[in-house]
């Protein structure tokens, strides 16, 4: 790709190679036992072309304060049956002794370091830009003893912390073979995308898809968006019906405070291009551990909202399957929760089922 450097340019063998991942995995919520491998199986063909280096794996698993956050032992553990490869779990980040560990790799050798999002310089503390994690003490240390920053971490490129953001002017930064075919579809998908263009955007995480939605519709490249989840639950909120105190409870206080700059987007797109936006018409709520089907005309609801409906999924289908290009990013549901996979599993046979460039994350 043009203006992207490459693993082919590089002689790798004998270098020592931060290698940057997303292996941000569910979790058990009883045992904290890994319930999907996944996203380390992707990883496995970049390690392939490392081989002959010395890789100390940066990753993270969740954020302090959720009940999935944990350390990276058992992701270790997992990737080394994948690979078929000793990897060493070192439970820390950057002390002295982690630093004397890194120089005495030698070729072949894996280190995989703990969750970097234990180290308060990772999570919770505020950059004004990217360029002030340069100066963190995580990339201070690592990077006085490595050759080459790698990334496959695309599903968290977009965040400003030191392991993410802070080695651009300290190492070559080079995306891994994940990061490379993420970065080719969505070139094809920003600059030139086929039309008609539909964006699907769900999960809990609505202050980054609203702030997504916004830039797609002031490019001027998308045709249609689509809103489900937690994110479908906030437009349908905005648009002035009634969730019901607890769903607004779980999106005001799973939001913080971005809580107010994320609703001003909402009631922004909502007011002015309601045309574009394609809002759920009606829901799936759990009640005494049953999915529940809920038309919108019957809310407000004392009951968490799970999934959309079957008449929301019915309106979407046309539209995905006369669309050229898709982008969908979180899911439609709570899919862990018995019963509430429906809408997002529905969704996704969807897009396999189209012709379309279909790009998905989340």
């Amino acid at each position: 790709m043009q203006g992207v450097l490459s693993l082919d340019a590089y002689d790798l063998e004998g270098q020592t190679v931060l290698y940057r991942v997303d292996v941000n995995s569910p979790l058990n919520p009883v045992d904290k036992t890994l319930l999907d491998d996944s996203r380390l199986r992707t990883i496995k063909s970049t390690l392939e072309l490392l081989s002959n280096s010395k890789v100390v794996i940066l990753a993270h698993q969740s954020r302090p304060g959720k009940d999935d956050f944990s350390d990276m032992s058992q992701h270790s553990d997992r990737l080394s049956q994948i690979i078929n490869r000793t990897i060493t779990f070192i439970p820390d980040i950057c002390s002295n002794s982690t630093i004397s560990k890194i120089r005495e790799m030698v070729n072949g050798d894996i280190l995989f370091l703990d969750n970097m999002r234990k180290h308060n310089e990772e999570y919770g503390k505020i950059y004004e830009n990217w360029q002030d994690t340069e100066n963190s003490e995580i990339v201070s240390k690592l990077s006085s003893v490595a050759d080459l920053y790698v990334t496959d971490a695309f599903a968290a490129a977009h965040r400003s912390s030191p392991t993410l953001t802070g080695f651009t002017n300290k190492l070559p930064c080079i995306p891994g073979n994940l990061m490379m075919a993420e970065l080719s579809n969505l070139r094809i998908a920003i600059d030139n995308p086929p039309r008609p263009y539909l964006a699907i955007l769900g999960g809990a995480k609505a202050d980054d898809s609203l702030k997504v939605a916004l830039n797609l519709i002031q490019s001027n490249i998308i045709d249609k968006i689509a809103f489900v989840g937690v994110v479908g639950n906030l437009m349908i909120w905005a648009k002035g019906y009634d969730i019901g105190t607890r769903n607004k409870d779980f999106i005001t206080n799973s939001l913080g405070n971005s809580f107010d700059k994320t609703w001003k987007i909402a009631q922004l797109l909502v007011d002015k291009h309601l045309d574009l936006l394609i809002l759920p018409s009606d829901l799936a709520v759990e009640i005494n551990e049953e999915r529940v089907p809920m038309k919108l005309d019957e809310l407000p609801t004392e009951y968490p909202i799970y999934d959309v409906g079957i008449q929301s999924l019915m309106d979407l289908r046309p539209i995905i399957l006369n669309s050229k290009c898709i982008l969908w990013n979180g899911p439609a549901s709570f899919f862990e929760r018995t019963g509430f996979a429906f809408g997002t599993i529905e969704i996704l046979n969807m897009c396999i089922e189209t012709d379309a460039l279909t790009i998905i994350g989340g």
